[in-house]
């Protein structure tokens, strides 16, 4: 079963140890977020002040995943 996950864009605010990430939602709100697979895979560095697209699911919104990284 796929779950509608919701898409959001923010800012990183702090790298927290263990490839976790506290990002700034555009909304206001702060969020606990991981790399998603493939940005590992490809070893896309992410760096606090790095523009960033969350995707998160409907039913928490205090954590989701990170899967693109702006310029």
């Amino acid at each position: 079963m796929k779950q509608n996950k919701i898409r959001k864009s923010g800012t990183i605010l702090e790298a927290l140890p263990g490839g976790t990430f506290k990002v700034g939602l555009d909304d206001g709100k702060e969020a606990l977020c991981h790399l998603a697979g493939k940005m590992r895979i490809y070893r896309i560095r992410v760096l606090p002040g790095d523009s960033v697209t969350v995707e998160m699911s409907s039913y928490d919104d205090n954590r989701g995943r990170i899967v693109y990284r702006g310029r």
